[in-house]
């Protein structure tokens, strides 16, 4: 891949890499995002980035940054005020697949006609139920649609002063997907597949298999790019970045002290049923690889630096809140906001002078503000829903979700 340019005005080339995550995953990178913006001196995440790579719902993120759309525009979406342009609500995300439902099942006479004429020629070789297997091709390949994902960012970059043109950009923006036939990843953005709009290669990012359906793309089908790895950070450095700073919001959680805390009745994940399980098992598949991913960057790029940051494994907040709920999407952009400062005061001895050969310091009247909220600095003041309708409702869920976590917490539990 070729290089870019050398560094602009004399500042050393930083890179942004985002990883995956879902809506949640999104909305806690937008809070950290607007953390660094807001903590550090030096560091403008739209004019200082020579990179941005995202992965997944990361790919969602970092192709509005570097569309010129800053944090705290990114912030303002995700409260869905009144007045707010391009609102970011989970319908983005969660719209079901009936399209596919229905294409699917139009499939089921054909194979069940297919499998019986299968039994009915060679009964001696195969099994009725052996037969039928063939009807599995009717299953839809996702439950959600990831159309309205391509066509929420279409309407953002048709917007004066935005693009859709990976070629158009002011910096280099890298969307990964995986080939769904090969398995190998590929760089969106990279030359050869800079052709392709950025809202598609978005929609193929973050086709994760069996929530949504494989992307087709010059006639190649493509998924998630987190199956082959977690961060792609290597994207970055392989551009020259001599800082690439890493968001990653996906991490195991560890229930030792989740008793105590009051979030579960004891430390058991799996009396929360099978997405609870699921989630956790995604989750340490994918920091499991993250760590080796990063352990490598070490003897593979001397002199470039890697930084990430992450919820701690303790974090109950990113674990087991709903962002469904406005309020809740406003306590996961909140937490990460404070939780992204707190990282950067209790690092500081590592970090400064990390920054510092790059041109970046601290912003103390900001980090030792213990009262300082994200909305401060993006004319939202405290957000609250755009109509008492929806305050209503937004109300009736948090008590309902309330009362039920109580219920779960005094529902006895065999050992």
């Amino acid at each position: 891949m070729a290089e870019l340019d050398t560094t602009r005005g004399g500042k050393s080339r930083i890179g942004l890499a985002l990883a995956g995550g879902g809506l949640e995953g999104a909305v806690y990178e937008i809070g950290a995002l607007r953390a660094l913006d807001d903590s550090l001196i030096g560091l403008d995440l739209h004019r200082d980035i020579c990179a941005y790579v995202g992965v997944s719902a990361g790919a969602f993120v970092a192709s509005c940054l570097a569309n010129g759309l800053s944090s705290k525009q990114l912030v303002r979406a995700i409260v869905k005020q009144a007045g707010v342009q391009h609102p970011f609500t989970p319908e983005i995300f969660f719209t079901p697949a009936f399209g596919e439902f229905l294409q699917r099942s139009l499939m089921t006479p054909r194979l069940l006609a297919e499998g019986l004429l299968q039994y009915v020629r060679s009964p001696e070789d195969l099994t009725l139920l052996e037969s039928m297997a063939r009807l599995t091709r009717a299953l839809p390949v996702g439950i959600f649609d990831n159309d309205p994902i391509r066509n929420y960012l279409e309407g953002i970059f048709s917007l004066e002063g935005r693009t859709n043109d990976f070629r158009k950009l002011e910096g280099r923006l890298f969307v990964v997907a995986a080939d769904l036939d090969s398995g190998e990843a590929v760089r969106f953005g990279a030359s050869g597949f800079d052709h392709v709009p950025i809202s598609k290669a978005v929609q193929a990012s973050t086709a994760l298999p069996g929530l949504y359906p494989p992307v087709l793309i010059d006639d190649r089908h493509y998924v998630d790019g987190v199956l082959l790895k977690t961060l792609h950070a290597s994207v970055a450095l392989d551009s020259s970045a001599e800082l690439v700073i890493c968001i990653n919001p996906l991490v195991p959680v560890d229930t030792a002290d989740a008793v105590e805390a009051g979030v579960m009745r004891r430390g058991k994940l799996a009396d929360r049923g099978l997405p609870t399980v699921l989630s956790q098992t995604f989750r340490t598949l994918v920091h499991s690889r993250l760590t080796v991913g990063l352990s490598s960057y070490v003897p593979r790029y001397p002199g470039q630096q890697v930084l990430l940051i992450e919820p701690s494994r303790d974090d109950y907040k990113m674990f087991f809140t709903n962002v469904f709920r406005f309020s809740s999407r406003k306590t996961v952009c909140e937490h990460a906001y404070r939780s992204t400062r707190r990282y950067l005061l209790d690092c500081r001895d590592e970090l400064e002078p990390i920054f510092a050969r790059h041109g970046i310091r601290y912003r103390d009247e900001v980090l030792l503000d213990p009262d300082r909220e994200v909305w401060d600095a993006t004319g939202l003041g405290d957000p609250q829903p755009g109509t008492p309708v929806t305050e209503e409702l937004d109300d009736a869920l948090t008590r309902l979700d309330a009362l039920l976590d109580r219920m779960r917490l005094e529902q006895p539990v065999a050992d």
